[in-house]
C-alpha cells in the first residue's frame, strides 16, 4: 500500500499494471488483492480518511469546538494544520483524484470530517481567531487549497519540507498580502 501511495503521488493516473510494476509485484498478484483500480483507490481513500480523522482527534478539534477559549482553539488549529501537512504529503494524490471525490462511501466520510472542521473554524471565528466575515466553509476550502499547494510544492521540490508548517500557517493566518498592504 505504501509503495502504491508513493507511486500515485508521482503519477496520479498510473494504471494497475504500472502500480504493480512500481510495487514490485505482478499485475495478477495486485488483482488478487484489488479487482480493479477503483477498489484499490477505495482502500487507499479509506486509509487517507482514517489518517485525517486521527489528525482531527490528536488536534482535539472536537473539544476545542466546544470551548470559547481562544488559546485552546489556537493550539488545536496549529495542531490540525500541521497534522494535515503530513496527510497531504502522504496521500497527496487523493486531494485531486476524481474517484476519491465521487465514491459514495469516501464522499460521505469526507463530508463528515469536513463538517467537523467547519464547526471548528466557526468556533475559531466566534473567538476572534479567524475573520468572522468569511463563511466557515470558505475557510475550510481555503485550507484544502493550501494542502493542494503543499502537495505540489513538495512534489516539485519548490520548498523544503521543514519550511512547510511555517508557510502553511503563515499563509492561512496572514494571507499573502505584504505587511504594508494588509
Amino acid at each position: 500500500m505504501t509503495a502504491a501511495i508513493q507511486h500515485l503521488n508521482k503519477d496520479p493516473i498510473a494504471s494497475m499494471a504500472q502500480l504493480a510494476e512500481a510495487v514490485g509485484i505482478s499485475r495478477a498478484t495486485l488483482h488478487r488483492q484489488f479487482s480493479s483500480r477503483e477498489e484499490l483507490m477505495l482502500a487507499l481513500g479509506l486509509r487517507a480518511l482514517e489518517q485525517w480523522q486521527r489528525v482531527q482527534e490528536a488536534a482535539g478539534i472536537a473539544e476545542a469546538t466546544g470551548s470559547a477559549d481562544p488559546q485552546v482553539l489556537d493550539k488545536a488549529m496549529t495542531a490540525l494544520l500541521t497534522g494535515l501537512i503530513d496527510v497531504a504529503d502522504e496521500y497527496g494524490f487523493g486531494l485531486t483524484d476524481y474517484a476519491m471525490a465521487v465514491h459514495p462511501e469516501l464522499l460521505r466520510r469526507s463530508d463528515e470530517l469536513e463538517e467537523s472542521e467547519i464547526a471548528f473554524y466557526a468556533a475559531a471565528q466566534r473567538a476572534g481567531l479567524l475573520r468572522g466575515d468569511l463563511p466557515a466553509r470558505w475557510v475550510s476550502n481555503t485550507v484544502y487549497g493550501l494542502l493542494v499547494a503543499v502537495r505540489e510544492s513538495l512534489r516539485r521540490g519548490d520548498v523544503a519540507r521543514r519550511d512547510v508548517p511555517r508557510l502553511l500557517l503563515g499563509t492561512f493566518l496572514h494571507g499573502t498580502a505584504s505587511r504594508g498592504n494588509a
